[in-house]
């Protein structure tokens, strides 16, 4: 199979007991150069909601507008009507003022 880096195969080695992790016995892998990638996304047992990338450090406003865009188009795009349980953790972005009148206005009936 054919990988991102190269050939995915398994490799079979013969060595000396107690030589496994010697230089010469092996194999190079590819690091990780640095850097993240901020994600917020969705899913539930109908299946996954929309995915949305987060450029730059994400503030409330922001949270509440990805909110606004994603989080009731996606429960409309599963079927799961305005029946469902949104859950999310303490960042102070879920926490804020903003975020929480938001969560007020469109999801508590």
């Amino acid at each position: 199979a054919i990988g991102f880096f190269g050939v995915n195969a398994r490799r079979h080695v013969w060595r000396k007991p107690g030589t496994a992790h010697h230089q010469a016995n092996t194999i190079p892998t590819v690091k990780h150069g640095g850097g993240s990638i901020m994600l917020w996304g969705c899913f539930s047992a109908a299946g996954t909601g929309r995915l949305v990338r987060i450029k730059g450090k994400m503030t409330a406003a922001m949270y509440r507008d990805i909110l606004d865009e994603n989080l009731l188009q996606s429960a409309l795009d599963l079927r799961l009507g305005r029946r469902f349980i949104f859950q999310q953790d303490n960042d102070p972005k879920h926490t804020a003022k903003i975020s929480k009148k938001w969560l007020q206005d469109n999801c508590e009936s």
